[in-house]
């Protein structure tokens, strides 16, 4: 690959490396992640100074992944132990959304050819003909970051006399999923660190930067990354048949009023001064009935994405467990009131029928079966071992469901907890000298492209799509680490988050990302004038002047 490189401007390399990483597919969660890793170690092998120091470069298996999936490794040594670590993710989500074009979804030449004719998107044809955009699943998100970084790896690598620390290049799987790449990394990370005495300053990550709205043209980078949880009920109710459908407590009316309290609710929205925040949104929400009866339904799933951003996982819990409160004391009462009219119509006699339905989290419950003396470990370790090859969050309500079936008088319940994934969130802390110092850096390097680019920048806390980079740090403290882990079922199996390491190492994160539009889009596009030409040397310039700062 060096030669193809060799003698190019920049810009020309990053977007040859692009298109040439699009044209590998490494869909998320299939065998094909781990073939593009090895494309990214065959193209860092072939650069000169790891053709003479091939022990810097190495993948990393991600353990006990049954796709066999790996991350990528490489470092260029300085002359201190400041260190900075870039990282970017290699799998895309897939191209079923490109339909009768799938085809071509990873031909960037082919799709600008297509768009240059397709008059049903104004933008997107106005874009294609200018020339300025390439097309193809994972151009924006995030081949071309890679690119961005293997360029900047090989110029670096040719310059090392004006490292005055060390760099360290991470190309990791799963990011569009569960994050098992990065929460695998962190222990190599970990290593270098005490093995080679590293001294992480900050972690540059480039996923991509599109406009908050139309005609927005500012260039965002992010000093942080917005967290993600994904609180979950389990709705137990209590059936009838229909002939008595007034006397049941029907778990998809709760579920229908939490989420119509929840979904998309400005309520529930943070409130930060100068920065884009989103509501939490229903992913999943699905009774559970399996064949036609005339039954009224038992039981009930649903769950949310809740980005948090300064939230804790106790405070969304308690928020959660709060509305489930409301919605449950709402039903009972309204229940009671049409069932006593509906008797009164017909003129039956008095008849005592409950509506009662508790609300509780994971945690209190199995405090609850505790005090009760009924053995839970057993069935959860069962239920685990049974299902566990299915979707993380299908195992998670299924030892919720069995932890349900534990209670001898099946009482009606709602059941609050956490599934995987969690994204952590964070932030530079500006009170501290160093992430003070951090912000200072980066302000002036953009003050300094913006004089020469014209280039319009302006610096956020959050990146506001999910990231790697909540990985690297972690502000919340342990109580509030805790009501996370306490409400996750079978936390150690299920999702092994790495806490401690996060904390040990402890790495500010900035994204500084390619720019674009339309990401996860079969109009896909990543703008090539900013993103190959002047992004690379934003990156080098901050880079440069993070080993500056004294960690």
């Amino acid at each position: 690959m060096f030669d193809r490189l060799k003698g190019k401007p920049l810009a020309e390399q990053v977007e040859l490396l692009t298109r040439e990483l699009v044209a590998i597919k490494s869909y998320n969660h299939t065998k094909g992640e781990a073939e593009k890793a090895e494309h990214i170690y065959n193209i860092i092998k072939s650069y000169p100074y790891f053709q003479k120091h091939p022990e810097h470069v190495w993948l990393q298996e991600i353990p006990d992944d049954p796709l066999g999936r790996k991350n990528v490794f490489a470092r260029l040594e300085g002359k201190t132990a400041k260190t900075v670590l870039f990282h970017a993710h290699y799998d895309t989500v897939g191209t079923e959304d490109f339909g009768s074009l799938q085809s071509i979804a990873h031909d960037p030449i082919a799709l600008l050819e297509y768009f240059k004719n397709y008059e049903a998107e104004e933008r997107v044809h106005k874009d294609a003909c200018s020339d300025e955009w390439m097309f193809g699943r994972g151009a924006l998100d995030m081949q071309s970051g890679i690119a961005v970084h293997l360029t900047n790896m090989l110029y670096f690598s040719e310059k090392l006399d004006s490292l005055e620390g060390n760099m360290v290049f991470l190309f990791n799987a799963d990011e569009e999923s569960g994050h098992a790449g990065i929460m695998a990394a962190l222990s190599e990370i970990k290593r270098l660190k005490e093995e080679a005495d590293y001294s992480y300053i900050a972690a540059i990550n480039n996923d991509f930067i599109s406009p908050i709205y139309d005609g927005d043209n500012k260039r965002y980078i992010y000093t942080g990354a917005a967290g993600k949880l994904l609180p979950s009920f389990y709705i137990y109710g209590k059936e009838a048949h229909v002939g008595d459908v007034l006397t049941s407590i029907d778990p998809t009316v709760i579920a229908s009023k939490i989420n119509v309290r929840v979904n998309q609710s400005l309520d529930l929205l943070e409130e930060i001064p100068s920065e884009f925040t989103l509501p939490p949104s229903c992913l999943y929400f699905k009774e559970q009935k399996k064949s036609y009866n005339v039954q009224t339904p038992l039981t009930t799933r649903l769950y949310f994405n809740y980005f948090i951003y300064e939230k804790t996982a106790q405070d969304v819990l308690a928020e959660m467990k709060e509305v489930a409160e409301q919605v449950v004391t709402e039903l009972e009462e309204t229940s009671r009131k049409r069932f006593e009219q509906y008797r009164q119509l017909h003129q039956y006699p008095v008849r005592e029928v409950y509506w009662n339905v508790e609300v509780v989290t994971l945690e209190e419950y199995l405090l609850w079966l505790e005090g009760q003396e009924i053995p839970y470990m057993e069935i959860i370790q069962t239920t685990w071992n049974e299902f566990k090859e299915e979707d993380p969050r299908e195992v998670a309500f299924r030892i919720v469901e069995a932890l349900q079936l534990l209670d001898p008088s099946r009482k009606p319940r709602v059941l609050v907890f956490f599934a995987p994934p969690y994204l952590p969130h964070n932030y530079i802390q500006e009170h501290d000298q160093v992430g003070k110092r951090i912000k200072d850096t980066l302000e002036k390097c953009l003050q300094e492209v913006s004089k020469s680019t014209g280039e319009v920048f302006e610096i956020k806390k959050f990146f506001p799509y999910l990231a790697d980079g909540s990985f690297l740090s972690l502000h919340d403290d342990d109580k509030e680490i805790d009501s996370f882990k306490k409400n996750l079922p079978y936390l150690e199996k299920l999702y092994p988050i790495p806490i401690e390491n996060i904390r040990s190492l402890n790495i500010p994160s900035i994204n500084i990302g390619v720019y674009g539009k339309d990401g996860h889009q079969w109009t896909e596009r990543v703008y090539k004038p900013y993103s190959f030409s002047t992004l690379p040397s934003i990156i080098q310039k901050v880079a440069l002047e993070l080993f500056k700062i004294d960690s």
